[in-house]
């Protein structure tokens, strides 16, 4: 079966929704843990035979109409040259943490010629999935690796991150655009490498107000989107708890906006543009339901996507949790795809 993805999102006509979910390559498979035994995550996410196995690992299992880069968003900052471990149970830690404008001006940029494994990596997993299956690659958005580099790792109030912000807009907004170019630059090696659409996360952006977001964040993942634009390629925007954010992020420029377990979809179509798909949202914690209680959910978020726009791209509100039954997601890919058919083929029948 030929994907529906990349004419969903473009707006093309298609006979069933596409799926694929966040977090698909990895932690959840038990085939992924064997394989990712005694090696590092950043290890892993530099050695193109791994990347390769743990992308393509997920689309054999589950059917999904999409494969995701597996990397991680702090990959383009330990290409740089930042100081980063990726420790078990917490996330990213950084060995030096940026607070002043000193900092931010020895932060170094990205060079293309500093990540050949990516690029390598993406040839690899685009050869395996031939035309059928597109690639979707990823990074970070500016404000998520900016947080990590402020903070020094993971943080439940961002409040150095914050203080900056405030305290010092001139040097705040220049690590965002540094960052927007570093996330540019990353993207652009996987789409220039066979990559056919590219996700930005902007994991943290649901910490902050409306207000902060607008004056401070948005002008730099609009750069990275704006930096891309040249590939013609269709784009996905996501955060965590960004519900109110929403109509703001819109903007920035992306072809879907993703949208995360919190938001109703009726409610995310009124706050995005008109012309914007949605991608979204089962609760990946549902997964855990039995199947006959999770079966209708999964329904009525095909019906509440189509019922915006037949563009609609099936995918969890978050990531793929650790311990889900590895056997779940493909059958929720199959009642997807089921549904789906059922509804678009009553439509094109009554037209």
């Amino acid at each position: 079966m030929t994907s529906t993805l990349l004419p969903a999102l473009r707006g093309e006509p298609i006979d069933h929704t596409p799926v694929w979910f966040m977090r698909q390559a990895g932690r959840s498979l038990p085939e992924y843990r064997q394989l990712r035994e005694g090696t590092s995550m950043l290890a892993s996410c530099r050695d193109p035979e791994l990347v390769t196995e743990i992308t393509l690992q997920p689309v054999r299992r589950h059917g999904v109409d999409a494969a995701i880069f597996f990397s991680d968003i702090v990959v383009p900052l330990q290409a740089a040259g930042v100081e980063v471990e990726i420790v078990a149970g917490r996330g990213p830690v950084l060995a030096s943490p940026i607070r002043t404008r000193a900092d931010v001006e020895a932060l170094p940029e990205l060079d293309p010629a500093q990540i050949p494994d990516i690029a390598e990596s993406i040839g690899r997993i685009v050869a395996e999935l031939g035309e059928a299956t597109p690639l979707i690659g990823f990074a970070g958005a500016p404000f998520t690796l900016a947080s990590y580099l402020i903070e020094g790792g993971p943080s439940k109030n961002h409040e150095k991150t914050k203080s900056l912000m405030i305290a010092d807009p001139e040097t705040f907004a220049l690590l965002l655009s540094k960052l927007a170019r570093i996330s540019a630059t990353f993207i652009d090696v996987q789409l220039t490498a066979g990559a056919r659409a590219f996700q930005l996360f902007d994991s943290w952006a649901g910490y902050l107000s409306r207000r902060d977001y607008d004056e401070h964040v948005l002008e730099h993942s609009t750069a990275v989107f704006d930096a891309l634009s040249g590939h013609d390629v269709p784009s996905i925007h996501f955060g965590v708890q960004t519900g109110e954010l929403l109509t703001s992020m819109s903007l920035a420029g992306s072809t879907a906006m993703g949208v995360d377990f919190r938001v109703d979809l009726a409610d995310a179509a009124t706050r995005v543009k008109p012309d914007q798909a949605l991608q979204g949202n089962l609760d990946p914690a549902l997964l855990f339901a039995p199947w006959e209680a999770l079966a209708p959910r999964i329904g009525e978020i095909v019906r509440a996507g189509l019922a915006h726009d037949p563009g609609f791209v099936f995918n969890l509100g978050h990531g793929v949790l650790p311990d889900t039954d590895p056997e779940v997601p493909g059958r929720v890919v199959a009642e997807v795809h089921r549904v789906s058919a059922e509804i678009l083929g009553e439509a094109n029948a009554n037209r």
